[in-house]
């Protein structure tokens, strides 16, 4: 069994925000095997009273394989939920899913083991997973020559154009990731 984890913050003034680019990425995630596989994906499933997170499940003949989870403990404490989430699970394949300021929107990375370089959520996660997991980070940097800090950046909402911009390098790493580490 699979759990993907998304980052993000709650909140509807977060919604278009760089640092919801982990958020973004498990909805269009769900979207994505809802239209293109046989599996059967539940809707978003309100689970903050046992795991602090929306959870939505992924089965396969009516067999769980896999998780997805937004926490809903805002980004910098994340950890809680994943850890929440890890000890009611079994699971073969952890999947965290991240924005990262160190790559440019448009493009992004799926590692293994790669260092947050400061990113609060990532490690929030860490301190409860360690860092041997697989990580989809989601290329969010396009201040150009704007003198603004990383801090602030991450919460101004994107343009229209920007937007759709992450939306389609999400849509080409949700394509590689099932097929190539999901096998979907």
């Amino acid at each position: 069994m699979f759990i993907i984890t998304g980052l993000g913050n709650i909140g509807r003034e977060y919604e278009d925000t760089p640092h919801n680019a982990g958020f973004l990425f498990v909805d269009r995630l769900r979207e994505y095997l809802l239209r293109n596989t046989k599996l059967q994906v539940s809707e978003w499933i309100d689970e903050s009273k046992l795991f602090l997170s929306d959870i939505c499940k992924i089965k396969k003949n009516g067999e769980l394989i896999g998780i997805l989870q937004k926490p809903q403990t805002f980004m910098n404490a994340s950890g809680s939920a994943v850890g929440l989430v890890i000890k009611k699970s079994e699971y073969d394949k952890y999947i965290l899913v991240h924005d990262d300021l160190d790559i440019p929107l448009g493009e992004y990375k799926i590692q293994f083991g790669k260092s947050p370089k400061g990113h609060r959520g990532v490690l929030s996660v860490e301190n409860v997973l360690g860092n041997q997991f697989d990580r989809v980070r989601v290329g969010i940097e396009n201040r150009e020559r704007r003198a603004i800090s990383g801090d602030e950046y991450v919460l101004i909402p994107y343009s229209k154009k920007e937007l759709a911009i992450l939306e389609s390098v999400i849509d080409e790493a949700i394509s590689k990731l099932t097929m190539e580490y999901l096998q979907l």
